[in-house]
């Protein structure tokens, strides 16, 4: 679940409200949020429409994913100079990879002032804390209430890292998938963490004891590890190899039991 904004919306016909010179900035604006919400709309209207039907909901959002990538790829870059342009960008940051994201930021960035500004330097400041803590690179110690994640990480076995909290939907669905893991592999090579991010420290203990995680927790980390490993979203699930190196991130479903079996067999 993403504690920023982003849409599952189709694309349509690339229109004026990517960049329309005889537009007022105000004019293209108001464009975009028109097409955005229309397509919110057909989007929401499809769900409801073949609620039934969970591949064909899967297949219709899958290739509207990537319509709403490309039209926005294009407002941005077509509207870097004005509004139209970060408000892509605000839309959009969260299905971009690394170096796509990079490139949209270089583009805004000289035209962005006031709140836009503070919105910029800190998917700047994500980005480099992504690349900091990227898979091969060593893990980054943090300390929450006198407890360190070195005390769990780096100490000689795999450890499976989820970041979660208690509100995140997303976040109890993976809870079952968990469980199997550590039930089929903790033992001496293998144990399990989970970090409490944004959440209150009664919610996430009330909802540690719903959900049974027996294995090793941190909580009330707030934004700390957030913050340093580049999190936008939860879950954010990492395997750590024995050193302590960034084996794999941002696991989930059947790739997480996939990537703890693959790591111990090796």
């Amino acid at each position: 679940m993403k504690r920023n904004k982003w849409m599952l919306v189709a694309g349509v016909v690339l229109a004026c409200a990517v960049g329309c010179k005889s537009q007022s900035e105000e004019e293209k604006l108001a464009e975009y949020n028109a097409w955005e919400e229309t397509f919110m709309e057909e989007y929401r209207t499809y769900i409801a429409d073949h609620a039934e039907d969970s591949e064909a909901v899967q297949a219709y959002t899958d290739a509207k994913i990537e319509e709403y990538k490309d039209y926005n790829l294009k407002a941005i870059k077509k509207n870097a100079k004005n509004a139209v342009g970060v408000t892509a960008l605000k839309n959009l940051y969260g299905l971009l990879e690394n170096d796509e994201l990079s490139e949209c930021l270089d583009l805004v960035t000289p035209y962005v002032h006031g709140e836009d500004s503070s919105f910029v330097y800190s998917l700047k400041e994500s980005l480099s804390a992504k690349a900091k803590t990227a898979e091969g690179m060593m893990f980054t110690d943090f300390e929450v209430n006198g407890v360190k994640f070195s005390d769990f990480i780096g100490q000689g076995k795999y450890v499976l890292v989820d970041f979660w909290a208690s509100w995140c939907g997303p976040c109890r669905r993976e809870m079952p998938n968990l469980r199997a893991v550590y039930e089929e592999f903790h033992g001496d090579k293998f144990d399990m963490l989970s970090v409490a991010v944004w959440d209150k420290l009664e919610d996430t203990i009330e909802a540690a004891k719903e959900e049974n995680i027996v294995w090793n927790q941190i909580v009330d980390a707030q934004q700390v590890p957030t913050d340093l490993y580049g999190i936008e979203g939860i879950p954010h699930i990492i395997l750590f190899g024995p050193d302590g190196t960034i084996l794999k991130r941002n696991l989930r479903g059947d790739a997480i039991r996939e990537a703890v079996s693959e790591a111990l067999d090796n």
